[in-house]
C-alpha cells in the first residue's frame, strides 16, 4: 500500500543518514552503541522493524501499537540527545581549530612584522660585511701584488749574491751541500797602486771610481759563460766552469774575458789625475776546486782549494797591465789553442816555492787594441750615492 512505500522510503533514508554520519564522525560510532546497548527495547524495535518491512499481516492490537509507539518516541528522544552532543561536539572542534587558526594567524602576523622590521637591519649588516670583504679582498690582493714583487725583488738579490742554480736549490731545499770540481779556471784582478789612489781621494770618489770600473766588467763578462765570486775592495774574483760544468771551455773563457778586461780598464784614469790611466794586474789558474753556500745570514758562494790559492798567487806577483797565468793554464791554453804565450820563467811565490809561470798576450790572430774613451764609464756613480 502507499503508507508501506512511504515507511519502506522514510526507514532507508533514515537509515542512509544514520550510516553516513557514524562514518564521518568516528566517535559517533562509540557514542551510538553505546545508547543501543542501554536501550532494553532496541531489539523489540528491530523486530517491529523487519516485521513491517516484511509486510506481514497481524491481528490488531492496540496494546502492541501503543509500546511500538513509545518505543519509537524513547528512541527517536535518545537520538535526539545523541544529536545534541554530537552538534556541541563538532562546535568545540569548530572553535577549537579557528581558535588554533586565529593563534596561527597571530603568529604569523608576528613573524611577518619581526621579519620586517629585521630585514633592514639584517641588509645594512650584510652590505657592511660584503663591503669589508670587498676592502679585504682589495687589500689582500694589492698585499699579493706587493709580496710578489717583494719576492722578485729578494729573488733578484739572492741570485745576484749566488748563482741561479745554486739559489734555486737553496729556495727549494733551504740547505745546498759543497761540490767538487775537478776543472775550474779561476780569475783575480786588482788595480796597481790602489793604496795610494785611495789615500788621495775622499771616500766618495774612491766608491765612485770602483763602482765605475766594476760596473764595466760586470757589463763585460755578460759576455761569457763565466760566474763573478766576489769583489773585495779593489780584487775582482771571476769562475769559469761552475757552478754548470762546461767541459774545457772554462779556459777559453777566463783567457778571452781577461784580455777584455784588461783591455777595457784602459778606459778609466785616476780619480785626482786625469792623465794617468788605470793599471791592473790578472792571475789565473785552472784547476780543481770545492764550492759552496758558507753562511745564513749573508750567504756566500765561495770557492775552496790549493788552485783559488795559486790564482791569488799569480795575481800577486803579477806586473801592471800584464795577464800572469800558471804552467798549467798555459798548458790548457795550448791544448785549446788559439792564444798567445810568453814564457816568464821561474819566480818564488809564497807558499808554493819556485814556481814555472807564463805571460798570456793575446788571441792568435789579434792586432794591438786602442783604447778610446768610453763615454758612459766617464761619470758612473753608485745609485746610494746620488741625491733622490
Amino acid at each position: 500500500t502507499e503508507s508501506y512505500i512511504r515507511y519502506i522510503q522514510h526507514d532507508i533514508v533514515g537509515k542512509e543518514l544514520l550510516n553516513s554520519s557514524l562514518n564521518y564522525i568516528p566517535k559517533l560510532k562509540a557514542m551510538y552503541k553505546n545508547l543501543t546497548t542501554g536501550m532494553p527495547d532496541y531489539g523489540r524495535i528491530r523486530q517491529w522493524s523487519e516485521t513491517i518491512r516484511r509486510n506481514e499481516i497481524i491481528s490488531a492490537n492496540v496494546t502492541t501499537a501503543r509500546e511500538y509507539y513509545e518505543t519509537m518516541a524513547m528512541y527517536i528522544d535518545e537520538l535526539r540527545k545523541l544529536q545534541d552532543k554530537v552538534r556541541w561536539t563538532i562546535r568545540d572542534e569548530v572553535q577549537k581549530v579557528l581558535t588554533k587558526a586565529n593563534r596561527m594567524e597571530t603568529f604569523g602576523i608576528a613573524i611577518l612584522i619581526v621579519v620586517l622590521i629585521v630585514s633592514p637591519i639584517i641588509i645594512l649588516l650584510v652590505r657592511k660585511a660584503v663591503a669589508t670583504i670587498q676592502m679585504y679582498a682589495v687589500n689582500l690582493a694589492h698585499k699579493a701584488r706587493e709580496l710578489k714583487r717583494e719576492k722578485r725583488k729578494s729573488d733578484s738579490l739572492l741570485f745576484q749574491m749566488l748563482p741561479p742554480t745554486v739559489a734555486t736549490q737553496l729556495k727549494q731545499a733551504q740547505t745546498v751541500p759543497a761540490e767538487y770540481y775537478s776543472a775550474v779556471t779561476i780569475f783575480f784582478s786588482d788595480i796597481v797602486g790602489f793604496t795610494e789612489i785611495a789615500a788621495e781621494c775622499t771616500p766618495l770618489e774612491v766608491v765612485s771610481f770602483l763602482n765605475a770600473i766594476y760596473r764595466m766588467f760586470d757589463e763585460r763578462i755578460e759576455c761569457y759563460d763565466v760566474y763573478k765570486i766576489e769583489t773585495i775592495g779593489d780584487s775582482y774574483m771571476v769562475a769559469s766552469g761552475l757552478p754548470v760544468k762546461n767541459g774545457n771551455k772554462h779556459v777559453a773563457e777566463i783567457a778571452t774575458m781577461a784580455l777584455d778586461l784588461l783591455d777595457a780598464s784602459g778606459c778609466f784614469s785616476i780619480p785626482h789625475n786625469a792623465n794617468e790611466p788605470v793599471q791592473i794586474r790578472v792571475g789565473i789558474h785552472t784547476g780543481p776546486v770545492v764550492a759552496g753556500i758558507v753562511g745564513t745570514k749573508m750567504p756566500r758562494y765561495c770557492l775552496f782549494g790549493d788552485t783559488v790559492n795559486t790564482a791569488s798567487r799569480m795575481e800577486s806577483t803579477g806586473e801592471a797591465l800584464k795577464i800572469h797565468i800558471s804552467a798549467e793554464m798555459n798548458e790548457a791554453l795550448v791544448r785549446v789553442g788559439g792564444f798567445k804565450t810568453e814564457h816568464r820563467g821561474l819566480i818564488d811565490v809564497k807558499g808554493k816555492g819556485l814556481m814555472d809561470t807564463y805571460w798570456l798576450t793575446c788571441k792568435d790572430g789579434a792586432s794591438p787594441n786602442n783604447h778610446g774613451e768610453v763615454a758612459w764609464y766617464a761619470d758612473i756613480q753608485p745609485v746610494y750615492l746620488k741625491i733622490v
